[in-house]
């Protein structure tokens, strides 16, 4: 954001930039609780980054995860996910004491979200009963504060997460019809049942957002970006769908008439069937996109750029009937369009995205796109097909683009050199000039030739920049379980892979050096690695 409150114009990408970054959901980061949060490690993350000369932290979105733990099946389009909060600063706030956090032993390696949960939720309840105990009671005047300015998404999130504990995590619409239908008197009665539940909630939104601030301004500080992801579509089983079933194609028991999707596809030959509802496009025009528009403010507050997950659903949707078990009949359905954009430029005056246009593109998709600027994707894994048109490879890209050597949706570039069909590796091998080569050489190539590449901004996933394999796979479409639980450990970081980096970023020409990038000490650093 720039000084004045309003999205700084990065997107497109001027001629000349040239950066660089890596993609690492906050999850997988370092720690002894289970699960990666937004305190120290994600601090030393930064670090890390800005000393390898990288511009650039993508993550996956950060809202509350539901079935499956999924950030693709958040809660709400607003709160942040509780789990990321950092207990070790909980324990400098004094609302925690260390040996609070010292009861239970995690997996390092890969998140047992169960016990995280449990271990976690035990925890911020303990806060709370702190802070109601006097604890930090400096803290009250800005906990009262948050609540009245966010207001107006949190305390729906609020009970209905105090709904939704009540009635033993059931979907909403099996709740009280009295509940589900919002009647003034049956959510009334509720809020001043589950007021205390409702008031812890809205203080650990409070917390999670005062360490992301934490966060953000020491990224500014070390000169990097952040890259926040909007999934297109909500859940189900939200309180976005619960407090505003207006906005979506319901039925009259509030269930998805129909649902979302993609057609088969490279990960499915059934298609995805995700199931989210379909938003109601004409009710959200007629109210000038106001809710929509605020999703986008709300995830603006944390990060400076947006990927705008599954772009093609603003040009036009897959909708599958309700109750269908594969995606493969459907229809495309028109979206909002440059509509919803032009609502937005007026109302945020600046379009911070990147277009997450990938799957089956039609000339719609491209042409929104581009009518606005947004820098599109391209993945290097999916571009050795042997068509010299295939939009992902390198000599195919303009400049205002942003290149992958794969996304949280592939597998580690080294399992997928594992599993390529021959006549593909010897693609890839010919396309960089080079005899040949084994499986551990592949992520290597693959970074060496984003980085190479005409495209403003090259990123790579950690697991490739470290040469991981199979088991660093953080999620596969279409299969609900078993998804989003890698992380890494301290020890398997390696200085001389970020040595590496660092030296290919400078010889790139990928130092981010536009003047409000880094401080003058951080770019010298960089340089010398």
């Amino acid at each position: 954001m720039s000084e004045n409150g309003q999205p700084s114009s990065l997107i497109p990408f001027s001629a000349n930039y040239r950066a660089s970054g890596l993609l690492l959901h906050v999850t997988s980061l370092p720690g002894p609780y289970g699960i990666g949060d937004v305190g120290p490690a994600a601090l030393s993350w930064i670090d890390r980054l800005a000393q390898a000369g990288q511009s650039w932290w993508q993550m996956l979105p950060l809202g509350p995860t539901g079935y499956g733990n999924s950030p693709y099946q958040p809660m709400s389009s607003f709160a942040g996910n509780e789990l990321l909060i950092s207990l070790d600063w909980l324990i400098e706030d004094e609302l925690l004491q260390k040996s609070d956090c010292q009861t239970h032993w995690f997996p390092q390696s890969k998140i047992d979200y169960d016990a995280v949960i449990h271990f976690k939720h035990g925890l911020l309840e303990k806060a709370w009963a702190n802070f109601n105990a006097g604890a930090r009671s400096d803290l009250r005047p800005d906990y009262e504060e948050f609540r009245i300015h966010h207001a107006q998404w949190l305390e729906d999130y609020a009970l209905f997460r105090a709904l939704k504990e009540k009635f033993g995590g059931a979907y909403y619409v099996e709740w009280p019809a009295e509940l589900v239908q919002r009647r003034a008197d049956a959510i009334n009665r509720a809020r001043r049942e589950l007021a205390d539940h409702i008031g812890q909630t809205c203080f650990v939104q409070f917390l999670l957002f005062r360490q992301t601030e934490r966060l953000r301004a020491h990224a500014q500080r070390s000169g990097v970006k952040l890259i926040g992801d909007l999934p297109f579509f909500v859940s189900p089983d939200s309180s976005d769908v619960w407090a505003h079933p207006e906005f979506f194609l319901l039925d009259e028991r509030q269930r998805p008439r129909v649902v979302s999707g993609v057609p088969p596809d490279y990960f499915s030959a059934q298609g995805q069937l995700w199931g989210n509802p379909i938003y109601d496009w004409d009710a959200l025009r007629r109210s000038d996109y106001s809710w929509s528009i605020s999703r986008f403010r709300a995830l603006m507050a944390h990060v400076d750029v947006i990927r705008l997950d599954h772009f093609r659903a603003f040009a036009a949707a897959w909708h599958v009937q309700a109750g269908a078990k594969t995606a493969e009949i459907g229809k495309w359905v028109p979206g909002p369009g440059a509509d919803l954009f032009n609502a937005m430029q007026r109302e945020l005056h600046a379009l911070p995205f990147i277009a997450e246009d990938l799957g089956l593109i039609t000339p719609d998709v491209y042409i929104l796109r581009d009518q606005f600027g947004l820098p599109g994707m391209r993945v290097l894994q999916f571009a050795f097909d042997g068509k010299p048109d295939n939009p992902h490879l390198p000599a195919n890209y303009s400049h205002n683009t942003v290149v992958y050597t794969g996304t949280h949706d592939n597998s580690t570039t080294r399992n997928w050199f594992e599993e390529l069909p021959d006549d593909q590796r010897k693609n890839l091998w010919d396309s960089l000039k080079v005899p040949g080569g084994e499986s551990g050489d592949a992520a290597v190539a693959l970074i060496n030739l984003a980085w190479s590449s005409l495209a403003a901004l090259s990123i790579a996933p950690l697991q490739d920049l470290l040469n991981l394999g199979r088991e660093a796979r953080m999620n596969i479409p279409g299969h609900p379980e078993g998804n989003w639980s890698w992380r890494f450990t301290e020890d398997i970081l390696s200085d001389r892979a970020f040595a590496w980096l660092a030296d290919l970023t400078k010889k790139s020409k990928r130092l981010d050096v536009s003047p409000d990038s880094r401080p003058e000490k951080v770019l010298e650093d960089a340089s010398r690695n």
